[in-house]
């Protein structure tokens, strides 16, 4: 027997049946890959050599990816994973040579000796079971924000990754944009003393219809493995533009919400200014997801311990959506005529206040009054050829597991909140525990059984 097909025939059968938990289909799919990691591990690779990698999730943000990776010289593209046959089809065309699937599964089986690395840009759903699964078989891996749709995938990204030590970032690419590092450098420097509050927004929303799933279904496209597409979700019938490509957010079998799609983005320079970890507690205040989709606002509020850079403890405020889900500008100490960007935060401290657009320079303010406090002006630099280099043994990444999973964890906290409004839920990180029964049946969300080649 091939040693393709002995890895084949050794899988456990995922047998049709009752539902069974997210992490019995977590460990069940890696189980057997990581059966012969002693063997197959590979240390980073030596400068001097190509990284081999493989991209699994090739349209939308996961072309962009594609395209930013391959543009470090040190790099290699081996293969390419797509559920639909088009976007696939069109990576192919770029990267001659690169091996084409439409199964990550088969991938990681047929080229488990020959990648070293892995990107995984697919909707949220399958984010932890891809790369959990490549960790197991020691490859590196490159993973679009949020890590994980549960809080339970969240926590085993963070294991795995320890335990393997494989080189890991989160693909929150502005982390490297020279406007969040003058942010951070500004804040660590104590320009407005210590944080007492911040507060978080964005304009946008991926709403889902109210009226949840609609009730007829359309001829699934020849060029889409629609039953691949779902992945560990629920089995749902296809419906023409409303899940894929682009709509699958604003559904909570698939995405995390608006939440979920800019928290990661718009926190991680305050969590990496602040040294802040996973909340104590979340309260929403916003309206209730549908049982199917996300509110068309947020309004979450999170308390965090201090850290020497703030007060005792931290109230952090996010809002998304209309105009009435903004934060409380007066909060702001803004000058008469300047008004809050459209997306961004700001951040009170003891001395004053910054007001950090998204992806723009910051700026700072006092009582009413521009802050005469210098910023700490940073260069930028490339998030994905950071992560390139850390695999081959060069520096390391910046927003490697264990920091990201913090901030994926506080995101998924705020969307278990939006799910429960009114409720101020107290979160035992430790124990991946919730004082709220209802809130607690939330951590590790079920998967579709059977889900096979």
């Amino acid at each position: 027997m091939s040693r393709s097909a002995s890895r084949t025939a050794a899988r456990p059968a995922l047998r049709s049946g009752a539902p069974v938990t997210r992490r019995s289909f977590l460990l069940g799919s890696t189980a057997t890959l990581a059966a012969p990691l002693a063997l197959r591990f590979r240390p980073r690779r030596s400068p001097n050599e190509l990284l081999q990698v493989a991209h699994v999730g090739v349209g939308g943000m996961g072309a962009s990816d594609l395209g930013s990776v391959a543009s470090s010289p040190h790099v290699r593209i081996v293969a390419l994973c797509d559920v639909d046959a088009q976007h696939l089809g069109a990576a192919a065309a770029r990267h001659d040579g690169a091996r084409t699937f439409s199964d990550y599964r088969v991938l990681l089986d047929e080229l488990s000796d020959d990648i070293d690395a892995v990107v995984v840009s697919t909707p949220d759903h399958m984010h932890a079971p891809i790369a959990l699964a490549a960790m197991e078989l020691g490859k590196h891996v490159y993973v679009q924000k949020p890590l994980a749709h549960d809080l339970h995938g969240c926590r085993r990204l963070r294991e795995v990754a320890a335990r393997t030590g494989v080189v890991t970032q989160m693909g929150t690419q502005i982390h490297a944009h020279a406007a969040y590092r003058t942010a951070v450098a500004t804040l660590r420097a104590g320009a407005i003393g210590k944080v007492r509050e911040v507060h978080s927004w964005v304009a946008k929303s991926w709403a889902g219809p109210a009226t949840g799933r609609p009730d007829h279904s359309d001829p699934v496209p020849a060029s889409l493995a629609w039953d691949r597409w779902l992945g560990v979700a629920p089995e749902r019938p296809f419906v023409a533009g409303v899940y894929h490509p682009a709509r699958w957010r604003g559904w909570r079998d698939f995405g995390t919400g608006t939440l979920g799609d800019m928290a990661c983005h718009l926190l991680d320079p305050i969590f990496t200014a602040l040294d802040l970890r996973v909340p104590l507690r979340a309260t929403s205040r916003g309206p209730a997801h549908g049982r199917e989709t996300f509110a068309p606002d947020g309004d979450v509020t999170f308390v965090l311990a201090g850290t020497a850079h703030t007060a005792d403890t931290v109230m952090l405020r996010w809002t998304d959506g209309s105009a009435t889900s903004r934060p409380d500008a007066s909060r702001a100490q803004l000058p008469d005529g300047v008004a809050l960007p459209g997306a961004g935060s700001f951040l009170v401290g003891e001395d004053g206040v910054m007001v950090l657009p998204h992806w723009a320079t910051p700026t700072l303010y006092r009582h009413g009054e521009p802050h005469d406090a210098p910023l700490h002006e940073e260069a930028g630099g490339d998030h994905y050829h950071e992560w390139v280099d850390a695999c081959r043994g060069e520096g390391e990444t910046s927003t490697p597991f264990a920091f990201a999973t913090a901030v994926t964890e506080t995101v998924l906290l705020g969307v278990v909140a939006g799910a429960l409004p009114s409720r101020e839920l107290t979160w035992d990180s430790a124990a991946l525990r919730f004082a709220d029964d209802d809130a607690q049946a939330l951590v590790e969300l079920p998967h579709r059984a059977g889900h096979a080649h």
